[in-house]
This record gives structure tokens, sequence and C-alpha cells, in this order.
């Protein structure tokens, strides 16, 4: 018998504390089969990123694994006024497609701002969410989270970061940057990975090499001027 790629786990909601089911994909069935340069990954089956956002189908509480646990009486309340009392009940325990996937970002996304989340869990919400605007190709959006979630990891930078030694969100930076045709601030943040002597992670310091040439490539076709470090 063909394993399905869903399977359900239980989860306790950290917000009402009521026992609720979600879907999960198999470890099996998470291969990529391609994955762009900012960890995008396109999968043949189903897409294990949109099941990332667990929603309590009774008080609407979106979170993920990484989200806190145990919400202190200001969060409670916060999230019972701005949130639980408008909020309609939905169950998205089962298959997603893409706009249910896209609800539970954004409930995901407006449960970790209302209850002031670690600033990490906010900047990998609005990455995922750019994510699936890429998936249907609207570049409108998918810029403008990629420029929200930039502004996020900027600030994971500067006040989660360990001691600025985090080569991924520096690459990642750098990368949205790029993206997002900052191309200045691309040049120097790749240029710290490349460059830093601490940073021992040789795959960020090779994606970092690579990146620094796609974009020289493309700032002499867009017509920019090099900055120096780019010019030998």
């Amino acid at each position: 018998m063909e394993l399905e790629p869903l399977f359900t786990i239980k989860v306790t909601c950290n917000y009402c504390e009521n026992e609720f089911t979600t879907s999960r994909v198999r470890p099996s069935f998470k291969r990529a089969i391609k994955t762009d340069t900012d960890f995008c990954g396109y999968y043949r089956n189903e897409n294990p990123d949109y099941y990332v956002v667990r929603v309590c189908p009774f008080c609407g509480f979106a979170s993920t694994e990484n989200s806190t646990e145990r919400l202190n009486e200001r969060q409670t309340a916060r999230y019972h006024e701005e949130i639980e009392t408008r909020y309609i009940k939905r169950d998205y325990g089962g298959k997603r497609d893409w706009s249910t996937a896209l609800e539970t970002y954004k409930l995901g996304l407006l449960c970790a701002q209302t209850i002031n989340e670690k600033e990490r869990i906010i900047a990998s919400l609005l990455h995922h969410i750019a994510w699936l605007y890429r998936y249907k190709e609207d570049r409108e959006q998918e810029r403008r989270f990629l420029q929200y979630s930039l502004e996020s990891y900027i600030r994971v930078f500067e006040t989660e970061s360990n001691l600025g030694n985090d080569a991924r969100l520096m690459y990642l930076i750098g990368e949205l940057n790029r993206r997002t045709g900052n191309y200045n601030d691309a040049v120097k943040w790749f240029s710290r990975v490349i460059n830093d002597k601490k940073i021992m992670d040789a795959s960020m310091i090779r994606a970092s090499r690579e990146q620094w040439a796609v974009l020289r490539e493309e700032m002499l076709n867009d017509g920019h001027e090099l900055p120096e470090e780019m010019q030998n």
C-alpha cells in the first residue's frame, strides 16, 4: 500500500490549551525538486511549507512549532481582545491548497504581531508569504513581502543573532537585498560572510561567493556603477 504524503499530529493550543489535530507532510515526501537561492523549495507532491502554521479550530490561535509555547497574561489579553473576539471558527486541519495556506500564514503573522512574538518567527512568516506569491508568479506581492521579511531579518540580526556570527542569516539578508534591488547593501552583506574570519560555515561562504558573482553580473547589465570591492 502506497503511503499518503500527509499524516496528522495532535497539538495543544498555546492560547486556549485545547488539543486539536493538524496535518504535516511525511519526511519521505519532503525532498525538494528545486530550491531557490533564498531557500524557497518546490515539491512534486504536497508542499510541506503549506502546513507550517498550526491553527486552533476552537479559538483561531495560529502558531508554528518554533513559536512561544506559553503565553503570558499580557499576550493572552491582547490576543483575546484583538483577534479571538472577531475570529470566525474554521478548521484548517486537513489538506491545504495555496489559498488556505496563505490564509494560515496571514493569520499566523497577525497572531505573532499581536502577541509581540520573537522577531525571528515574524521574519520567517513574512518570508514564507513571499514564497507563496512567488509560486503564483505575483511579482509585486512577492517583492513587497520580501522587503518586509528583509527588514525583519535585519532586526533579528541586530537583536537576536549570536554575536553577529550567524552566516546563514547574513547570507539571507544579502540575498534578499539582491532580490529587492538593494544592490549596494547586498554587496556589503555577502562581503561580510566571505571576509569575516570568524565565519566557518563553508556552505554559506560558497553561496555568498556564488551570489556575489550573480549580483556583479546583474549590476553590470543594469548599468550600475560597481563598488570598489567588485572592480577587481
